[in-house]
């Protein structure tokens, strides 16, 4: 398996949506419910994911893919399985916030290799590679730089669309970090959350009970990038795709900064 066509396959694809959601997102975008919890789909959901199953499945017709909205396509368990987000950020859409990216990953034996984000508004695509290290549009790599302000560090936050508004040990982590932070971004777009992350604009990312479709390609963008992931309690994390909902809470931030942050989530 060549893992750097496999890059140029999903960055290809991954920026082919972006421009179908650059364009879609000019006029007024339609919007239904999706589920009981308060989220939304659009018919630029269902394009760009069209598109990007098509890219992928032409390219790797024996691969199986999940995506955000169609679920499985293919077999299940097999080697290698491909994750599709076509819209991280729909809630943005909706409200015509332009907060958004396309996340695809690819996954072996249920662990990501390969992930690339493509933010539609500003053109821009990270990727990463397994054990290659992670790359910007210019194809320079992403290495952020271990800055702490005096103030507090900067965090992004991100939880699952099934955490109850009642979630007691959610909301005990929310204002933990409230307190301690600068800043907390909630930006109802993980994948954005990531990027930001693996560029070095802001300090780390709290998870809990994270969405699993999109969760492997932020993990290895920033892994790359030289981030620091771990489970709240200190021990080790893992992207894989079939971990349940309890399995899916972390801390990631620079390898220094990850001591203060766990210390204050305890």
């Amino acid at each position: 398996m060549d893992l750097d066509h496999a890059r140029t396959v999903a960055v290809e694809a991954a920026e082919a949506a972006g421009a179908l959601l650059r364009e879609g997102t000019r006029t007024a975008v339609r919007t239904r419910a999706k589920g009981a919890a308060g989220d939304v789909v659009t018919d630029l959901d269902l394009a760009s994911e069209k598109l990007l199953l098509e890219r992928i499945l032409t390219a790797y017709p024996s691969h199986s893919v999940i995506a955000e909205e169609s679920g499985l396509v293919g077999a299940a368990g097999g080697e290698w399985t491909w994750l599709v987000d076509p819209l991280d950020g729909t809630n943005n859409v909706a409200i015509g916030l332009p907060a958004f990216v396309v996340g695809v990953a690819l996954c072996r034996d249920g662990r990501p290799v390969v992930g690339v984000v493509h933010e539609p508004v500003s053109g821009q695509t990270w990727s990463a590679v397994l054990g290659r290290g992670a790359r910007g549009s210019t194809g320079a790599r992403l290495a952020p730089r271990y800055a702490p302000s005096p103030h507090g560090p900067l965090l992004a936050w991100t939880q699952g669309y099934d955490v109850a508004r009642d979630d007691a040990r959610g909301n005990a982590l929310k204002q933990a970090i409230e307190r301690a932070a600068r800043r907390v971004l909630q930006l109802w777009a993980p994948l954005l959350s990531w990027a930001m992350l693996a560029r070095g604009d802001i300090d780390g990312i709290v998870g809990y009970r994270a969405e699993a479709v999109d969760l492997p390609a932020g993990v290895l963008l920033a892994r790359e990038a030289g981030i620091e992931i771990r489970a709240l309690d200190g021990g080790p994390f893992e992207a894989c795709i079939d971990a349940p909902a309890e399995r899916r809470s972390f801390v990631a931030a620079h390898p220094r900064a990850i001591p203060g942050l766990l210390g204050l989530l305890r």
